[in-house]
């Protein structure tokens, strides 16, 4: 990349950062973090230092960027052809740079920062639909692998013949809400099917949910004579590792019939607590979710139904996958289904934050 385009790209993501907004906001959280009594509260005092941690490193890393940008725009121009080859390292960085601060303005959005909330469950197809399910299963666990990220299993029920028939796991790390959000969707396979004994090609579905984890720091009511609360047995594959004690426990919201099963410690107590909060970040996020609706009523926007439409198709045997919401391709399911969804992910975080076209894109079948 040569040092024109970075100082456009640079120009571009001063209105993205809006860095005087940014700046503004610090000034204001400098004045409530250096008043006293703000640490009477220690939860709202963690919060905003939190805020004000994330708000200067995006500042500071803009500005030192700018002066590297500008002290080399200054010099460029009675710099020789090789005095330029020599500072390509210092482009190279700097465009690295770009990136990092380009991609924390497209997890700019609330709650970008908390753990996710992943629920899979196979479509219509049977056991090809399980072992999809399965598959799909362990790409967002390499996925989290790769980053470094913790992932916690809540209920995990295995499919009759193959597979899984339903997976519910938390994914903590850096912005992992912000990341797995555009996954929500419907996921298509298209394969030879492994099940068939001629080998015909199926297709499968399976539907991902992506919610943030919420805390009860965050105001959600839930009036207890709503629930109804079931314990039972731990259910397994069998052997030794089967819970014989009565420590699964079953929770239903009566009002929405919400249902949210925790089996995964021998505790009743924590899967009990594992599943109440479970429920709580469900109940944000249909709060959420209505509000957010209603905003673009009134402003009148039309939004994309973004959970129950198709987001994705794994096409093996022609070796590509395309997502049909940005168009993006790529030619290695492999390395996909390993976890490597890094330009999927950011592709879907443009087209949601409004910066990539939605495009209308047919499978190359």
């Amino acid at each position: 990349m040569d040092l024109a385009t970075l100082e456009h790209r640079l120009e571009a993501l001063r209105g993205y950062l809006d860095i005087p907004g940014k700046e503004a906001r610090l000034s204001e959280l400098g004045s409530k973090i250096n008043d006293p009594s703000l640490w009477n509260d220690p939860a709202n005092a963690r919060k905003l230092t939190q805020e004000a941690g994330r708000l200067r490193k995006a500042v500071e890393g803009y500005r030192r960027l700018e002066s590297d940008l500008q002290g080399l725009l200054e010099l460029w121009p009675e710099m020789s052809a090789e005095e330029h080859a020599e500072m390509q390292p210092e482009l190279e960085r700097a465009e690295r740079e770009l990136d990092e601060l380009y991609h924390q303005t497209l997890l700019s959005f609330p709650y970008a920062e908390n753990a996710a909330i992943l629920t899979l469950k196979p479509g219509a197809g049977g056991t090809e639909a399980c072992d999809w399910a399965e598959m799909l299963y362990r790409m967002y666990t390499r996925f989290a692998e790769r980053h470094g990220f913790s992932l916690e299993v809540i209920d995990l029920e295995p499919g009759a013949e193959a597979g899984i028939d339903y997976a519910q796991f938390i994914v903590r790390g850096e912005n992992a809400y912000g990341l797995l959000s555009v996954e929500a969707g419907v996921h298509r396979l298209v394969r030879p099917s492994p099940f068939n004994a001629q080998g015909k090609r199926q297709t499968s579905f399976a539907a991902l949910e992506v919610m943030p984890e919420v805390d009860e720091s965050v105001d959600v009511k839930i009036n207890p004579e709503d629930l109804r609360i079931d314990v039972m047995r731990s259910q397994g594959k069998g052997g030794q590792g089967v819970n014989t004690t009565d420590s699964a426990v079953r929770v239903v919201h009566l009002p929405t019939g919400i249902l949210v099963k925790c089996q995964v410690t021998r505790s009743q107590q924590k899967n009990k607590e594992m599943a109440m909060n479970i429920l709580r970040s469900k109940l944000f996020e249909i709060e959420y979710k209505k509000k957010q609706e209603e905003l673009a009523r009134l402003r009148g926007e039309t939004r994309p139904n973004e959970w129950g439409s198709q987001i994705r198709s794994y096409v093996l045997d022609k070796q590509y996958i395309k997502d049909h919401r940005t168009g993006e391709m790529r030619h290695d399911p492999e390395n996909v289904l390993d976890g490597d969804l890094e330009s999927l992910i950011w592709a879907g975080l443009e087209w949601k934050a409004g910066r990539r076209e939605a495009v209308a894109t047919e499978d190359e079948e």
